[in-house]
């Protein structure tokens, strides 16, 4: 293959799948090179929420640091974008932030009171007083000497799912999306500018894709593209392990998850609701990159101590997922900060040879890290991007506002289509949650047999893992059951069950044959 591309963006994670939307949107012609799965890396080991950060709220004003205010409201706007905007995949998540005293309740409730005020016209609900029986009620067996606390809303949202989303919309509006597909080099013109990329496939096939503007996107990975660009650059990326664990045990049954508001080593710890479970984070751990994906036993038994210094009572706590993921952080220039204390900003490189790096954020500022990478693409083509069209996510509505009444009306549709069984309401909601108004017209395709939930965990039916392969670039049982649905990041044991399955069906496909690991790993 050799075609030529206004635009070649190096990474499917959030950010490049971002701008791989953006810029079909613009009119540009989009190739999205991914070196192994869409999603595959920090953009699906997220606590899964999309916030604007209480704790860089409370970091601004402590170090007066204006950066972290700019933070906080960019993301609160963005938060109210993504919920708008993908209400099947997002939704409101109150969390309460328990106090033992008048004096630590005042203070949080002035500082999410400003928070809610940030968010402006976007407000998801204004935080709130919890007596200590509203508190204990919302979170059973949590220590006896907390004094309520105040409750503030967030999102909450399917990282993963998010990620293909985009990708698949860009696709489906023309743009060329190809995974397990490892840029191996870049192409200088005469003038020394870059003008074409080098890739190699995991079936050993090396392709050339000419473009006229090459966009680094690769998260924690950035450092790497970048020395392809100029060995001699000095690295900007730092590593930051965060580990997530998933308990067996419900300890938000209201659907009200917990803010732990400082650690002993004076991080904020989350404990959410999580598919009838629990999910514990997230730890912060400087580390190699190559140790970004390794949760560590001292990091497991760090969430665990807190999850049993705050609800005593447990007498077991069993994990049934855990995972970890690097977080993509800037290197703070002339400063020695810990990865805590950086601020989670992003920044646009534009090297002299043309290379355009986009480095740094937050998963709910993927958008105007897009926006932000399109203006440095602009001036590369040295010509103005179109208006942006508009391009509703694949699942949502043409116009955003319509699509939560869609959602309900098409329910008895689903109903109809599903077999009766004690989980029908479950797959209804799962459907929808996956694929968003698409989810009739999908399961109409399937043969009967083939809707049959799989799982009580989350009754995934194997015509979804079919569509998955068939539609959705999964090439693993690991893209499959860990990304397309969230099975193995819930209940580990559960999705290697249904490895077999998947496997088979991996090897019906002729473009996936031979390409199924056997079992799952959470840290490919």
């Amino acid at each position: 293959m050799n075609q030529s591309f206004d635009l070649v963006v190096i990474g499917g994670g959030a950010s490049g799948a971002s701008v791989a939307y953006e810029a079909i949107r613009r009119g540009l012609k989009v190739a999205l090179l991914e070196a192994s799965d869409l999603g595959g890396g920090t953009s699906c080991r997220s606590t899964k929420l999309l916030h604007g950060g209480v704790r860089y709220l409370e970091l601004a004003f402590k170090t007066a640091d204006p950066a972290q205010l700019r933070l906080v409201r960019e993301a609160l706007l963005e938060r109210g974008h993504w919920l708008r905007q993908a209400p099947f995949l997002a939704h409101r998540l109150e969390l309460a932030l328990p106090t033992s005293n008048r004096l630590g309740q005042a203070y949080y409730r002035v500082g999410l009171g400003l928070y809610d005020a940030l968010a402006g016209r976007t407000g998801i609900g204004s935080s709130r007083w919890l007596s200590s029986q509203q508190l204990r009620e919302a979170l059973p067996g949590l220590q006896p000497e907390l004094n309520g606390g105040v409750a503030y809303s967030d999102g909450q949202f399917d990282d993963a799912r998010l990620n293909l989303l985009l990708a698949l919309t860009a696709e489906q509006a023309g743009a060329e999306i190809r995974t397990g597909c490892r840029v191996t080099q870049l192409e200088r013109d005469g003038q020394g500018r870059i003008c074409a990329v080098l890739s190699l496939g995991d079936d050993g096939r090396e392709e050339r894709w000419q473009a006229q503007v090459v966009v680094n996107a690769t998260g924690i990975q950035a450092d790497a593209i970048r020395h392809m660009a100029d060995p001699d650059l000095p690295p900007r990326m730092l590593t930051s392990r965060g580990v997530h664990l998933v308990l067996e045990a419900d300890l938000c049954p209201q659907g009200i998850g917990l803010l732990l508001p400082a650690t002993d080593d004076g991080r904020v710890l989350f404990m959410l609701p999580f598919f009838g479970r629990t999910l514990v984070g997230t730890t912060d751990t400087p580390c190699p990159l190559e140790q970004a994906q390794t949760p560590s036993t001292e990091e497991h038994a760090y969430l665990l101590s807190y999850v049993q210094r705050w609800f005593p009572c447990l007498s077991e706590l069993r994990v049934s997922s855990s995972w970890a993921g690097g977080r993509p952080l800037l290197r703070p220039a002339g400063a020695n900060r810990s990865s805590s204390r950086v601020v989670r900003e992003h920044e646009v490189e534009t090297l002299s040879c043309g290379l355009v790096s986009v480095m740094g954020g937050k998963w709910t500022t993927c958008r105007p890290m897009a926006l932000d990478t399109l203006a440095a693409v602009e001036k590369q083509l040295g010509q103005s991007l179109p208006e942006p069209t508009a391009l509703p996510l694949l699942g949502a509505d043409g116009s955003p506002e319509r699509t939560p009444q869609r959602l309900c009306e098409q329910q008895q549709q689903l109903e109809e289509l599903l077999p009766d069984t004690p989980l029908r309401q479950r797959q209804i909601a799962h459907l929808q949650a996956n694929h968003g108004l698409e989810a009739p017209k999908l399961l109409a395709g399937w043969p009967a047999a083939e809707r049959r939930p799989l799982s009580e965990v989350i009754p995934i039916c194997r015509g979804e893992l079919r569509h998955a392969i068939e539609r959705e670039h999964a090439r693993t049982v690991t893209d499959v059951l860990a990304r397309r649905c969230r099975l193995a990041m819930v209940d580990q044991a559960d999705a290697e069950r249904l490895v077999p399955e998947v496997q088979s069906l991996l090897a019906d496909s002729r473009t996936n044959r031979n390409l199924a690991e056997p079992s799952i790993d959470l840290r490919l």
